[in-house]
């Protein structure tokens, strides 16, 4: 019988079995619940720890494997080294929690803190494929205002003017102009170590009149973080014009990757096109390929090579939004050159040598 030690399912608040999305939902929902700048009671740090002790096994799928089938006990090195014909066991696998439980808080938020100031945030807000289950994720002035239509950080319904908190003023909310969108375009290296891209807007102001206008421009510093995925918005609210009668817009920029001289990107993955010839693809070859970092890597193959077909190095690509510290894959992807004529005595040889099927 297998010895389970902790449970990290119950910890998370989650059933056996649970999707990959609902082990995400569940340590969002729990590290925000024990977070220690929100959570001051006895033992939420403790708290805080095991939850992002829970999330690191679950959501990494050889641990999460190992976990399923042999407990704690196999997860840290104490279980059996074999589990059946092609079953591995944990064997040398030995597990311990070393990681930084509020660094694994920042890099799920994407560096965001959810119990920050209302004030002084580079980047107005950030919405990473519509992460609307986050109930942090816009919160504060620097983070689009849990909807944009909020006074000083708080939900429209808790500020509808100068009347108090309780909605009874008299005073009418002015409507917000509609968002203002810029595509704001990035290289596969500045995605690979995260930048900050300084973006000069042109906007109106008021008047101390509250009248007339007068045209200033500002910089705003975008904060663009590891991984990122074609589309991500970063908000910075009101920055838009003011005039007398409406809240002036958001301005979004939207993240859109610039085209690569060398790759191509597939999600965190980066792929890279070698150019074989038809005897290289028949006979074995030896390709050099780059990568984003600069260096080179070897891949070499035996095989036959079909059109298309390709290779895999681990760890060289992009690296994953949700978790800096891991990245994808380089994948290597053949395309073979076919000779434009071929004379009578290379075609009768390649005639005797290759098979008609």
């Amino acid at each position: 019988m297998v010895k389970m030690g902790k449970d990290y399912y119950d910890i998370l608040g989650i059933k056996r079995g649970a999707s990959e999305d609902d082990i995400k939902k569940a340590y969002r929902k729990q590290a925000l619940r024990y977070h220690p700048d929100k959570n001051k009671s006895p033992g939420a740090e403790d708290k805080f720890k095991e939850i992002a002790e829970a999330y690191d096994v679950l959501s990494d799928e050889k641990k999460k494997d190992i976990y399923d089938r042999y407990g704690e006990e196999g997860l840290k090195g104490g279980g059996p080294s074999g589990g059946g014909p092609g079953v591995p066991g944990p064997g040398a696998f030995s597990y311990s929690f070393q990681g930084d439980p509020h660094a694994i808080f920042e890099e799920f938020f994407g560096g965001r803190n959810p119990f920050g100031q209302f004030f002084g945030a580079r980047n107005g807000g950030m919405d990473e494929d519509m992460d609307t289950d986050d109930p942090f994720a816009r919160f504060g002035m620097g983070g689009g205002g849990m909807g944009g239509g909020g006074m000083g950080g708080f939900p429209r319904s808790f500020s509808t003017g100068m009347g108090g908190m309780g909605g009874h003023s008299s005073v009418v909310k002015k409507p917000q102009d509609p968002p203002v969108v810029h595509d704001l375009r990035v290289t596969l290296e500045e995605l690979l170590s995260g930048c900050t891209k300084k973006m000069k807007i042109s906007r109106k102001r008021l008047n101390p009149d509250g009248r007339s206008l007068r045209t200033e421009d500002k910089i705003l510093e975008v904060q663009i973080k590891k991984g990122w995925k074609e589309g991500t918005k970063i908000t910075f609210p009101k920055e838009g014009d003011e005039n007398p009668r409406n809240i002036p817009a958001d301005v979004v920029f939207v993240l859109k990757d610039k085209p690569h001289p060398v790759f191509k990107r597939d999600s965190s993955d980066i792929v890279y096109t070698a150019k074989i010839s038809l005897r290289d693809a028949l006979c074995g070859c030896t390709v050099n390929a780059p990568t984003l970092g600069g260096k080179a890597v070897t891949v070499a193959t035996t095989d036959v090579v079909q059109p298309g077909m390709r290779r895999r190095i681990s760890g060289e690509g992009l690296p994953y939004p949700k978790r800096p510290d891991r990245r994808g894959d380089l994948i290597v992807e053949y395309e073979v050159k076919f000779p434009e004529r071929l004379s009578q005595s290379a075609r009768d040889t390649i005639a005797q040598v290759l098979p008609r099927s």
